[in-house]
């Protein structure tokens, strides 16, 4: 222990040290002196806890030793004793040290998950949100707040805690109060890290920040100052974030009649790309439920995802497109909405992209005409019979650098088939060379994916056998159904839909001799006995149908 004989000699040394450290961390931690230093808390000296929580701030500043120093000597629990018995007072020494200390803890935690977790589980949290509360006039303590929690909010589990306080009501309070750039934009790092959290996005939302960022939206988003144009950005990213939330949207959805929502409708057709952006994502996370969707199309939505579309056909913004195209495709899931849209012409408006080298966006032009399509026989067919688009498919099902697209692609190809029976489809995509990637289709590690390539195959047999026979052949289809039918981790109806097409596909003579080279009776005899019903009926219906035609 370093003995120190009077206060004023305590204090010299201090302030020398804290100034020294800043050069000499590391040989000062190797010499030893931070547990003397840190049994300093201990002192009920005001200064004394002043200067040792400035030369231990000093010490952590950037510095993996020192704050593993600090952590051994057991600093950052005194600390944080510290900041709870003083949280209430507000007398300006008082408020001075609460500072000093807040940044130590700053700087003993920054971009340290394990040391940012200790003081989690030692209940910081709910302390710095009542200091923030008490202290929110004084500008230094508040600022130093801000930046622990900024350091906090990253983890999951800080989150959780954030959630059982008032930290949503005392940051929407404190926003409010601010009129410089940098003021906000420390509080906005602090709510985007929370926003993700569900249960503190409608905390949010209750608090009063939907209002707060609508109106920073109006004040910035025609001027070109380079702090507005990044006011605006985060403003009305956050926005969105807020709507990821379940309850959170539908509180300002309010049934399509709420204020916040016809605001962020205004968006859309905003001459600025970031509000088009936040406007089109907003409408894709009001798309979240049947009764939305509904409510939307009804009332006109379409049409203004459209013209926004039609603005960003020629050298387009990619982020716009995707955004857009994501609202539709959302939008196109209710039953009761296909028609409709089909009717407004959006199959028409999303086709324009299918040019496009973006990956993201092709991705969700795929889904949006996929659901668009289902059970829309006469769509499909027209879309089937579309040479352009069926090439571009084919040409998709080969991007091994975007399984997304790829995957989109394949189900795109196969829906076409399915909800659309149609001969001149199945006849379009054989001339387009798409049977191989359907026969692929049906070795997916996805069970969606498997079942709908076997069913629009069994379709092609049923079909358009003749026409597809040679690609079926050099696909080797017949193999890959037996192997299906041979692996018992094959889901049941992967097993049902393998023997419908088999019994099929010896509708042709080569094929069929394919079947009756690689033993099917036997694999299909032994399903016979199978725990699923329908697949054991199929198998003793596959097994007479293979009996007579060998």
């Amino acid at each position: 222990m370093v003995r120190f004989s009077t206060r004023t000699f305590l204090l010299e040394h201090l302030q020398f040290f804290t100034s020294l450290v800043k050069f000499m961390r590391n040989p000062c931690v190797d010499a030893g002196l931070i547990p003397p230093l840190v049994q300093l808390l201990n002192c009920k000296d005001q200064e004394v806890l002043l200067q040792t929580g400035r030369a231990l701030g000093n010490i952590c500043y950037d510095s993996h030793e020192g704050r593993n120093a600090v952590d051994h000597a057991g600093g950052a629990h005194i600390v944080v004793d510290h900041i709870r018995s003083l949280c209430s007072k507000t007398d300006p020494a008082s408020e001075k040290l609460l500072t000093v200390f807040c940044g130590m803890l700053m700087n003993y935690s920054n971009e340290n998950d394990t040391l940012q977790s200790q003081l989690i589980n030692m209940g910081v949290i709910p302390t710095l949100v009542k200091l923030l509360g008490i202290h929110c006039q004084n500008a230094a303590l508040t600022e130093m707040c801000l930046v622990a929690f900024g350091n906090l909010a990253e983890l999951e589990s800080s989150k959780e805690q954030f959630a059982y306080t008032n930290i949503a009501e005392e940051l929407v309070k404190l926003f409010k109060k601010q009129i410089e750039h940098d003021k906000k934009e420390m509080i906005f790092e602090v709510l985007a890290p929370l926003a993700e959290n569900d249960v503190i996005k409608l905390q949010l939302v209750e608090a009063g920040l939907v209002e707060c960022l609508l109106e920073i939206v109006q004040k910035t988003v025609d001027s070109d100052k380079e702090d507005d144009i990044a006011e605006l950005k985060t403003a009305s990213d956050l926005m969105v974030l807020l709507l990821l939330g379940d309850e959170s949207m539908q509180k300002l959805f309010e049934g399509g009649k709420g204020s916040v929502f016809q605001r962020v409708l205004s968006w859309i057709p905003s001459n600025s790309h970031q509000l088009q952006l936040a406007g089109a994502l907003a409408i894709a996370n009001f798309a979240r439920n049947d009764g939305n969707c509904i409510h939307m199309v009804d009332n006109g939505i379409v049409q203004k995802l459209m013209d926004l579309l039609d603005r960003h056909v020629e050298d387009g913004n990619v982020t716009v497109q995707h955004a857009a195209l994501s609202a539709l495709r959302n939008l196109a899931i209710p039953v009761v909405n296909k028609a409709k849209m089909l009717s407004a012409g959006v199959a028409e408006a999303v086709l324009k992209f299918l040019r496009s080298e973006m990956p993201p966006v092709q991705f969700k032009l795929l889904g949006t005409l996929r659901m668009l399509i289902d059970a829309q026989a006469e769509a499909a067919e027209q879309l089937g019979r579309n040479v352009k688009l069926v090439e571009r498919l084919v040409e998709w099902c080969e991007a091994k650098d975007h399984a997304g697209v790829m995957g989109e692609s394949n189900r795109l190809l196969s829906a076409l088939i399915r909800h659309s029976k149609s001969k001149d489809v199945i006849r379009t995509i054989v001339q387009s060379g798409g049977i191989k990637h359907l026969v692929t289709m049906a070795t997916s590690e996805h069970v969606i994916m498997q079942n709908e390539a076997l069913v629009a195959l069994a379709l092609i047999a049923a079909l358009e056998l003749v026409t597809a026979e040679k690609d079926l052949e050099n696909a080797q289809l017949v193999q890959i159904l037996h192997r299906l039918l041979s692996d018992d981790r094959s889901a049941p109806e992967i097993k049902y839909n393998s023997m419908v097409l088999i019994c099929a596909l010896i509708g042709s003579e080569p094929l069929q001799k394919e079947v009756q080279s690689m033993a099917f009776l036997e694999v299909v005899s032994k399903l016979r006995s199978h725990e699923n019903k329908t697949v054991a009926q199929q198998a003793s219906l596959t097994e007479q149908r293979l009996a007579v035609e060998s």
